[in-house]
């Protein structure tokens, strides 16, 4: 026989969440103490070094980069800002209709690409995305 919700201690509704928390974390404790127990340690001095994408490591690591590099970090989060403000929109485009009236929400949306299509349009003739014409710096 089962008891009703009512009776059970609030606190008992989450226990299987704790319990499914508690389990990811021992294994990921328990894979990485196996791998450390298990596996062989040889520091040698290969590899103690630094390694970055298979090219040694000379000189100074404050070494001037890019304006280019910037330049499509940049990009990288205008375009993720668009992402986010499309989302929500895409969300409610059904319901539009009724509170601002039938088309409101597409042309809202089409003024909007077409800010970000001025944009693009911008940076591919500034040669931003040309990476065959890099010259070290703009």
């Amino acid at each position: 026989m089962t008891t009703p919700a009512s009776t059970i201690p609030y606190f008992w509704q989450y226990l299987p969440l704790l319990l499914q928390i508690l389990a990811a974390f021992g294994m990921g404790l328990g894979m990485a103490f196996g791998s450390y127990f298990i596996g062989k340690h040889r520091n040698t001095k290969t590899k103690l070094a630094t390694y970055e994408c298979g090219i040694e490591a000379v000189g100074d690591a404050r070494g001037r980069f890019s304006v280019r590099f910037y330049m499509v970090a940049m990009l990288f989060i205008l375009f993720d800002v668009e992402v986010v403000f499309m989302m929500p929109w895409a969300v409610i485009y059904r319901d539009l209709p009724k509170y601002v009236g039938p088309w409101f929400g597409f042309w809202e949306m089409l003024v909007y690409l077409g800010f970000v299509a001025v944009g693009l349009f911008y940076i591919v003739k500034k040669g931003i995305l040309d990476w065959s014409n890099d010259k070290g710096d703009l």
